[in-house]
């Protein structure tokens, strides 16, 4: 196994696995290292009547409560917002809710728009065709025609709405408000031999029926089909750098635990915002003392979360309860900076239906609803089914301070120095929250909800990984090129979340898929003299 490659990829998750994919088409020598498995779907939690007690073990979303052999631990004790990942073919995928929006052409302009953060080095239109091609690999449904979206055609109908989107829907109009049918990257259809959502259960614990577009089940086959090959079980503890300052492979652990060396001609990493400075930061040689494509002091800096809030509340009449995926609509009404508040950029509103049976019982005995002894069923009958939730999903503007760095004591079972989260809310974004919470109340006091409560922040909401070592053209200010390249070690790429600028209102997953796409396409191009 000690041979040498043309491209090696670390990471088989949302960008890894699109990367992998487009650059197939080259013919070379392709490698992808994985520190996961492959997942089966008969092991799904959905596949069982216990699914949403297994998001509290097995299946949670916290690698620190899950503790699989795959995972590594995070010391996240100085961050409000706790990390959540996967470790798997197919990464966060796996895992994620499949609500699928595009970053706004605004959110690349921030600088120019509102005096804060930075452009990014590209644009919309420049990522507009790969997120078309994204859309076609990965299965999107949803409605054209969104008035505060840029034009786009999902390649499926939208989610049907049910009773808790049509509430949420007729309640938005009554205040005047934005709201539009989500894209989501479930099939609603037959799609490219996937079957449609069948409405097995909340789609956080992995998808049993496949509807899900997580990339073990998209982009993989085809990739491995078009010659990629993509090893398990191999967990990458630094890249290796030559004497001419170039990455000339890794060092990994295989399934056996026995380390071993691939060389390559091309690193690319797409390990997350958290797994990626990680590996960036544990490559320290005499070249790079402070850790490898470091000469900016960036990498692991600028961590942007999304902090989450959600405002949730009982009506009287029976919502979907579980049933169906939990997003179908959204409101974009405060995504755009307004010039009659006190805070820049936005929020999107995603709209949740209600929770399953044992997560429900949970929720609403931590909020005191149901009383113990008698009465206790009839209180938890007259509340399960009759939530309604909404996500607020706020922008978070980069901030140095707000990093990733290495854990002096905490290691991973190989020894591996674990990743150290020191993270606060913004003072901008903590105003936009206010602002955001005050809006949900008026959503909940339309609909006639009870027992309103607020969760800020969601703590366990550190999904969206991103901005740790960002792209831009100056190298003082940035860790990778316009086109994803290390301004310090030019045979080594970042593809996936780490090289956000700025992080948008939305969930970045569709972006990260576009951003990797036009890096590959880039590579592509300048194959001839991509080190130049």
């Amino acid at each position: 196994m000690n041979d040498k490659v043309d491209v090696l990829i670390v990471g088989s998750g949302a960008s890894g696995a699109a990367v992998a994919w487009s650059l197939a088409d080259t013919k070379m020598r392709i490698v992808c290292l994985e520190q996961g498995d492959w997942m089966k779907q008969s092991d799904y939690p959905t596949n069982g009547t216990d699914y949403d007690s297994r998001l509290f073990r097995d299946f949670a979303t916290s690698p620190n409560i899950r503790k699989r052999p795959s995972d590594y631990p995070i010391n996240d004790d100085a961050s409000p917002i706790k990390v959540v990942n996967f470790n798997a073919v197919g990464g966060s995928t796996v895992m994620y809710t499949a609500h699928y929006p595009r970053l706004h052409p605004s959110d690349f302009r921030v600088r120019s728009l509102d005096g804060v953060a930075d452009d990014w080095p590209i644009d919309y239109q420049t990522l507009d065709p790969f997120f078309a091609e994204n859309d076609r690999m990965m299965g999107t449904s949803g409605l054209a025609g969104d008035p505060a979206y840029p034009p786009h055609q999902p390649t499926m109908p939208p989610l049907p709405l049910g009773r808790s989107g049509t509430k949420i829907a007729q309640t938005m109009n009554k205040l005047g408000w934005h709201w539009w049918p989500s894209d989501t990257a479930l099939a609603t259809t037959e799609y490219e031999g996937r079957a449609p959502c069948i409405n097995l259960g909340h789609c956080t614990p992995a998808c049993a029926q496949g509807a899900k577009a997580s990339t073990d089940i998209t982009y993989w086959p085809a990739a491995i089909r078009a010659g990629v090959e993509l090893r398990t079980n191999c967990r990458v503890r630094e890249i290796s750098v030559g004497p001419d300052g170039m990455a000339n492979g890794v060092i990994y652990y295989d399934a056996n635990d026995v380390e071993q060396f691939l060389g390559a001609e091309v690193v690319i990493l797409a390990c997350n915002g958290v797994g990626t400075p990680r590996l960036l930061l544990n490559s320290v040689s005499g070249k790079f003392p402070s850790g490898l494509a470091n000469s900016s002091g960036l990498v692991g800096k600028n961590l942007m979360f999304h902090p989450w809030s959600h405002i949730y509340g009982y009506v009287d009449e029976p919502m979907d309860g579980h049933r169906g995926p939990p997003l179908c609509i959204w409101s974009q009404e405060f995504y755009e900076t307004g010039k009659d508040r006190d805070f820049v950029r936005g929020f999107n509103f995603q709209f949740n239906r209600g929770m399953p049976v044992a997560t429900e019982a949970v929720n609403t005995e931590a909020a005191g609803l149901v009383p113990w002894g008698d009465g206790h069923h009839d209180a938890f009958r007259a509340l399960m089914g009759h939530r309604l939730t909404v996500g607020v999903c706020t922008e978070d503007l980069p901030e140095e301070h707000n990093r990733v760095t290495l854990d002096p004591v905490l290691k991973d079972r190989h020894g591996i120095p674990a990743p150290k989260i020191d993270y606060t809310i913004g003072d901008n974004t903590n105003r936009m929250l206010d602002f955001a919470v005050a809006r949900a109340r008026e959503i909940m006091d339309a609909a006639g909800a009870r027992h309103v409560g607020v969760i800020r922040p969601l703590p366990l909401s550190g999904w969206h990984l991103l901005g740790t070592a960002r792209m831009g053209h100056d190298p003082e200010r940035s860790v990778v090129n316009g086109w994803g390249r290390s301004h310090d070690v030019k045979n080594l790429f970042i593809v996936d979340g780490s090289v956000f600028v700025t992080s948008g209102g939305v969930n970045p997953t569709s972006t990260i898929q576009a951003v990797a796409l036009y890096i590959a396409d880039k590579i592509k191009q300048r194959l001839a003299t991509l080190f130049d």
